[in-house]
């Protein structure tokens, strides 16, 4: 009898003990996929356009999402990803601050087999397999399209002032590199101020009244602005427009992203034209992620395409746009 009950409790123990592999089993393959997202901030409508289209494209595939908001600094990130890696995400999406310092971070994550896919911007590595993918705009090509259009409409003479985007960043590296290659075709025309922005609104309006002000002390003529986002043009308006001046008529304005608020500065006059850099990603970035996790090898760069908009194609387009 004794014996009876000993082998009866040893089947209960081993058919619990396999129910609960089972259940284990099942509630680990029904879970959801989990992926950090490192932000970069929330310094402009750009990016809160990009953010969006992450977020809900996660929500609209069941992926949980652990989101992280850097605040435009590199430290935060790093300390993003390293919690990322601790809480065993399947994989990365990184937005980064700036290109360099991101050697021993990615290599954590390569060695935790997470993927890190790249998005709007990239980063400066001495080995590529660290990161999966970038999916981002071509920035030199933005600078040159911006440079090309002022070049038309200033018949290629005028003084420049120069609105850069955060030191250090791909976007204000290659967005200045791609302007200066047009420019340096036209003697006569001429970036006579630069200065970074930081591509908010606030930073560009504060640079903008600084630019204004020493022109006016040294007897210079702005002709154009070149700002390396729209954020920091609409700031440069405001500063304009204080100083008593027209914008968009008495200084020629261009700026790159493509943002709505752009889309009515122009309608307005007050912005002459932007090149577009299309901040939707969300989808192009899960499908990264869910490639690279099946084993597949991605491009090293997906280059995103963009186009000029002025004021002659603003009103009909506006309707259209989704950020």
């Amino acid at each position: 009898m004794k014996t009876r009950k000993i082998l009866a409790v040893m089947v209960l123990l081993l058919a619990t003990a396999m129910c609960m592999s089972a259940c284990s089993k099942k509630e680990k393959a029904g879970g959801k996929l989990v992926v950090g997202f490192s932000q970069v901030g929330a310094e402009s409508s750009w990016r809160t356009a990009e953010t969006e289209s992450i977020r809900s494209e996660a929500e609209k595939r069941g992926i949980e999402l652990k989101f992280s908001d850097a605040q435009q600094k590199q430290e935060n990130q790093i300390k993003a990803i390293r919690s990322f890696i601790a809480q065993g995400v399947k994989a990365i999406v990184l937005a980064p601050v700036v290109e360099t310092g991101w050697e021993p971070v990615l290599m954590e994550a390569k060695r935790a087999k997470i993927p890190v896919i790249l998005v709007d911007r990239g980063v400066n590595v001495s080995d590529d397999t660290l990161y999966s993918t970038l999916i981002a705009s071509d920035f030199v090509a933005e600078g040159r399209m911006a440079a090309e259009w002022m070049v038309k409409k200033l018949n290629g003479k005028g003084n420049i002032v120069e609105l850069q985007g955060t030191p250090g960043a791909a976007p204000a590296i290659d967005r200045k590199k791609g302007f200066e290659e047009i420019i340096k075709k036209y003697p006569d025309m001429k970036v006579v101020k630069s200065q970074t922005g930081d591509f908010t609104r606030t930073k560009g309006k504060e640079v903008m009244q600084t630019f204004l002000s020493s022109a006016k002390a040294e007897n210079v003529k702005i002709d154009a602005v070149y700002a390396h986002n729209d954020d920091m043009a609409l700031g440069a308006i405001q500063a304009i427009e204080e100083a008593g001046l027209k914008p968009g008529t008495d200084i020629v304005i261009v700026s790159i992203d493509g943002v709505k608020d752009a889309f009515l500065a122009m309608i307005d006059g007050k912005l002459n034209a932007t090149v577009e850099c299309n901040p939707l990603l969300g989808p192009m970035a899960f499908d990264a992620v869910k490639a690279a996790l099946g084993g597949e090898t991605l491009p090293k760069k997906t280059v995103v395409k963009d186009s000029v908009f002025d004021q002659t194609n603003a009103k009909q387009t506006l309707p259209d746009r989704k950020y």
